[in-house]
């Protein structure tokens, strides 16, 4: 180790980076977002169902969705769905509902900042 010269070291250290992973990371997003969008419609079928109007139906769909995402990430699994579907999981209206609560539930964590 100690007599490598440049090139020898760099070999060395890209033998020692691990690869990315993108394909892996792109399908575990897509298969995420997907069901979280798929959730998404089955609400959507079911109120349409129980005979909402659209209007009614959209703004539910999204409480509802918004709900999951807040009781989700207060039980500490959003994070973990997070780990796995990477964007897949941010980008819904969950994700929104997940960037809402984690810094509450850090500060409430963390108690008040007095200076």
């Amino acid at each position: 180790m100690e007599n490598m010269n440049k090139k020898d070291y760099q070999k060395y250290s890209e033998k020692k980076v691990p690869k990315p992973t993108y394909m892996k990371n792109i399908i575990l997003a897509f298969l995420v977002g997907g069901a979280i969008c798929t959730i998404g419609q089955l609400i959507r079928s079911w109120l349409m169902k129980k005979g909402l109007d659209e209007k009614a139906v959209a703004s539910a769909t999204s409480i509802i969705l918004v709900f999951i995402g807040a009781f989700l990430t207060g039980l500490g699994v959003y994070d973990k769905i997070g780990q796995i579907g990477g964007a897949g999981a941010a980008i819904p209206i969950t994700g929104f509902s997940n960037a809402m609560v984690s810094p509450a539930m850090e500060f409430k964590t963390e108690g008040f900042i007095l200076e």
